[in-house]
């Protein structure tokens, strides 16, 4: 149950900051945002505020912010249309009700013959005398169907009338956000237990390892590898992984004297990927310092978003193979791991995913928020827009694609981990 519970929690977080990059941004571009949803699915909880409904749905696998004049938003009247209007003490439509069962006295049934619920705003047609009449639409009426209400969105509210800049920003802002998620979390990290002081210490040599046979022993601070000054263990551990069967020079400061080795590290191949291991490890002195906590999380943010690309660049390059993809029930099982080594292990696997969301929310595939920055840059170059039902389809067929992607990662991890 706590699995689930830390599940629910660090899926909801990452999705909620990403969704709320995309919002923030939306209402300071001057776009309507219909609905702001947490999950996907049926709904379980919403609460109208304003001109915007937040819900949270029953799947807790993702997110969205549902904007006025994407998709299938608009509302269109057309010719001989029966509708019930609703007028406030200027004439103008407050209401309108696309049926004909209305108990609300004050309305007035009229055929349509032309309106326009985008531009000009307004509703012609015949009233129940047979008089053609118009009437102006507020900027802020509301559409009744089926029990449902929507509020007119006109043109100057809807995504695609806003400046390309405007646009380009409202999609960028839900991968930012969870990098800057990350940032906070590494912060907190860092605020709470202790910055690292990364020294490279040798704290511990497993028996009969590489480093044991080269001579390594606790408490070595390591000055040199290959003739380049370490800095941290960071640097070490990576020259180290860098190199599997290759003998290294190393200097390591030993009661102050300096002393000369060689070691050549163990070829590890774990998900298709090789590295070296020589069998030392390392327990980090920590220091609670506000201005180094901030340092921290800067660090920890840029490390993980290279190293995240690194691993990209591998599945591009055949180094790395779809199976060593994970997906929902890869993340759940990891997560379910993460949890037992405490509250500051579970934190900084969010931090991770959330650095992850981001950058995978910001490759250019279709149907991906960096897909739609494409066509924004395609735009840019064109200097007018890509016809939308195009930009549509393509989409469309991104999004056949993920789900089928996602269909094939899920059975993997299904079979990973249960059979």
């Amino acid at each position: 149950m706590e699995t689930v519970i830390s599940f629910i929690i660090i899926f909801g977080s990452l999705v909620f900051f990403h969704e709320f990059g995309h919002f923030l941004f939306a209402k300071r571009a001057g776009i309507m945002v219909r609905e702001f949803a947490i999950g996907m699915g049926p709904k379980i909880i919403g609460i109208q505020k304003g001109e915007t409904l937040y819900t949270v749905r029953l799947l807790p696998l993702g997110g969205y912010v549902r904007m006025a004049g994407e998709d299938f938003d608009t509302v269109e009247l057309l010719p001989g249309y029966r509708v019930g209007l609703v007028l406030n003490t200027k004439d103008e439509v407050t209401k309108i009700y696309l049926n004909s069962n209305v108990s609300n006295p004050d309305v007035l049934f009229l055929e349509t013959e032309i309106a326009d619920l985008n531009d000009e705003l307004f509703i012609k047609g015949y009233d129940e005398d047979g008089s053609l009449v118009r009437f102006p639409v507020s900027r802020t009426a509301v559409i009744y169907e089926k029990g449902q209400k929507t509020l007119i969105a006109p043109k100057d509210r809807q995504f695609d009338s806003k400046p390309l800049m405007g646009r380009f920003l409202t999609i960028l802002a839900g991968p930012v956000f969870n990098f800057i998620l990350s940032f906070f979390i590494f912060l907190a990290l860092g605020l709470l237990n202790g910055v690292p002081t990364n020294e490279p210490i040798i704290t511990e040599v497993q028996d009969n390892s590489p480093a044991a046979s080269a001579g390594i022993e606790k408490g070595d601070y390591v000055k040199v590898v290959e003739g380049k000054s370490v800095e941290s263990w960071t640097e070490f551990t990576e020259q180290i992984q860098d190199n599997p069967g290759k003998s290294m020079n190393l200097e390591v400061e030993r009661n102050g004297e300096i002393v000369n080795l060689k070691v050549i590290p163990e070829e590890i191949e774990d998900a298709g990927q090789k590295f070296g291991q020589i069998g030392v490890y390392y327990t980090s002195p920590v220091e609670k310092n506000p201005i180094k906590a901030v340092a921290y999380g800067a660090e920890q943010t840029w490390f993980w978003i290279k190293k995240i690309f690194e691993l990209l660049g591998m599945l591009i390059t055949g180094k790395f193979t779809l199976d060593a993809l994970s997906g929902p029930v890869g993340i759940y099982k990891a997560t379910e791991e993460v949890a037992q080594y405490g509250i500051y292990n579970l934190m900084n696997w969010a931090a991770v995913l959330s650095i992850n969301l981001g950058i995978m929310n910001l490759l250019p595939l279709p149907a991906l928020d960096g897909g739609r920055l494409l066509f924004f840059l395609f735009e840019a170059v064109r200097g007018k827009p890509i016809d939308r039902q195009k930009e549509g389809m393509v989409h469309f067929v991104g999004i056949m694609l993920l789900m089928l992607l996602m269909l094939v990662v899920t059975w993997n991890d299904i079979q990973k981990f249960f059979f």
